[in-house]
């Protein structure tokens, strides 16, 4: 995960210690919400997203199109901008917590870019109905594709662009 400490270093974000919002399974499993600190979390712009864990995977974070922004404190496109990038690679089921059980949602731990899904979340928390998991920001639904549901290419085609959210724990 060495591209989601330098990225946000590059684009001038600080001196801080950064982590990938990624779940992994099997044997030794690493919970998302467990990598990225207590809070509070603020977007690249100091908007405040949360302000501790539990804000975080309850419903009065502050995720949404207008504060998942990039490294460079750039929007995301979301449902209804071309191309849609509004899904978000997380692994994770809406605690934070990694899956358990066979299915794979996190393309094999994060190691296949074929084979395999992951579980993706909705930056602008807008889906196909107004259902819960339609509007998750961290475990809306697997990906898919013809290529498996990890490549570039199957991630593009259900709204995504392999992104995922970074955080600073400090």
């Amino acid at each position: 995960m060495q591209f989601a400490r330098s990225l946000p270093r590059a684009a001038g974000a600080g001196n801080k210690t950064w982590r990938a919002y990624l779940s992994t399974q099997g044997p030794g499993a690493v919970n998302a919400k467990d990598r990225i600190g207590n809070g509070p979390w603020t977007n690249a712009k100091g908007v405040t997203i949360a302000k501790d864990l539990a804000d975080l995977h309850g419903p009065g974070n502050n995720i949404n199109k207008q504060t998942a922004l990039n490294e460079k404190g750039d929007p995301i496109n979301g449902r209804g901008d071309q191309p849609n990038q509004h899904d978000i690679l997380t692994g994770s089921q809406a605690d934070g917590t990694g899956f358990t059980g066979d299915a794979d949602r996190t393309c094999k731990n994060w190691t296949s870019s074929t084979q395999g899904a992951a579980m993706v979340g909705h930056h602008d928390r807008m889906g196909l109905n107004t259902e819960p998991p339609a509007l998750s920001w961290n475990a809306s639904h697997p990906s898919r594709g013809p290529d498996g549901g990890c490549s570039q290419a199957d991630l593009r085609s259900t709204g995504g662009a392999g992104l995922f959210y970074c955080f600073a724990t400090k």
